[in-house]
């Protein structure tokens, strides 16, 4: 039977109402493409522990013979056996092959060394900096994600008037900085001039949840800046985008106030693209802790890497760069399966 042009519109909008899931069709390509994309990331893993084991290995320097100095202010002589004792010990004796294998055996059976200098288990070092740094970078993500969408959205709806002109402005610049560079004006400007936050450190929130909070802020501010850049110029360019369909023009003519024709139109329709940048960007926030835990003193895997650099232990280091691009590729995984889960399309690619 024929349907009116008013009983096709109302059909169709319950057919969008309907509420989504997966047929078990779609629930068998799913599968499907997780698994194709677990197995793409055995190769990854693969190349990126070889990468990060011969990353310190590259570097300048013996730390070995360091260990083994008799007197570093009379030349840096060493005692012969000692040094001998020391390669063994850590198995730097052996082919470099070799080392990647007793390596990479110790990893899977969770003997993940001790490091050359504090001679302490690397894996209880770890544990609780991973913590931190999944809890900078997740905080991080959320303040960006609000500050970059709500910017976003305000310079859509203000094209070309003052507002655009200031978002823009400030994503464009929030681009531009360097994290490190950023860090250090806001410990100048909140933590020296002004003297409103605290410069570096940090207070667990069960300790005390305000002092938490404060020694956060520049961190948090540091890493998520531009994250809600990016995130600002991909909600404009979605709702702008959006604000020209046709069923955008349907609804306000059908007398809905323009919150409504926003709210559960046009934002609802643009969050597919910013909702996949914002997960794709996680893992970056996981691995620009690097800089930024160094710069505020905080006990995270990025800080802890850093000092592994400098005094060259190779435990430390090693594993400390491991858990760091685990956690990057993990979280750009879980980006490939939200995306495939919002645009099905991507199944079949």
């Amino acid at each position: 039977m024929e349907r009116g042009g008013g009983e096709d519109y109302h059909y169709s909008v319950d057919r969008l109402r309907e509420p989504r899931g997966f047929t078990s069709l779609g629930d068998l390509d799913m599968k499907k493409y997780m698994i194709r994309r677990i197995l793409n990331l055995l190769p990854t893993l693969f190349i990126v522990s070889m990468v990060v084991f011969a990353m310190i290995r590259i570097l300048p320097g013996d730390p070995i013979y360091t260990l083994a100095a008799v007197d570093e202010s009379d030349g840096g002589e060493i005692d012969p056996e000692l040094y001998a004792r020391l390669l063994k010990e850590y198995d730097l004796d052996k082919p470099i092959i070799v080392q990647y294998g007793l390596w990479m055996w110790g990893v899977i059976r969770g003997d993940w060394g001790s490091s050359l200098f504090s001679r302490q288990a690397v894996l209880p070092q770890i544990v609780p900096r991973v913590g931190f740094t999944l809890q900078l970078a997740f905080l991080s993500w959320i303040f960006g994600i609000l500050m970059g969408v709500s910017l976003g959205i305000v310079s859509a709806l203000k094209r070309n008037k003052p507002p655009d002109v200031a978002a823009t402005t400030l994503a464009m610049t929030g681009v531009a900085l360097p994290n490190f560079w950023l860090g250090l004006m806001l410990i100048v400007v909140f933590g020296v001039w002004l003297g409103w936050l605290p410069i570096y450190g940090y207070v667990s929130i069960l300790d005390s949840p305000s002092e938490w909070a404060l020694r956060m802020v520049m961190p948090v501010v540091t890493l998520g800046t531009a994250l809600s850049a990016t995130l600002m110029r991909q909600t404009r360019s979605a709702m702008l985008e959006v604000l020209e369909e046709d069923y955008i023009r349907t609804a306000r003519s059908k007398g809905l106030n323009e919150r409504s024709v926003i709210g559960l139109h046009a934002l609802k329709n643009a969050l597919l693209p910013v909702v996949t940048v914002s997960s794709l960007q996680l893992g970056q926030l996981i691995g620009g802790t690097l800089i930024t835990e160094s710069v505020f003193a905080l006990p995270g895997v990025g800080k802890f890497i850093l000092d592994a650099i400098i005094e060259q232990d190779y435990q430390v280091f090693q594993m400390g760069m491991l858990v760091i691009v685990l956690g990057v590729v993990l979280a750009n995984f879980m980006a490939d399966i939200l995306y495939a889960y919002l645009d099905p399309r991507i199944r079949y690619e």
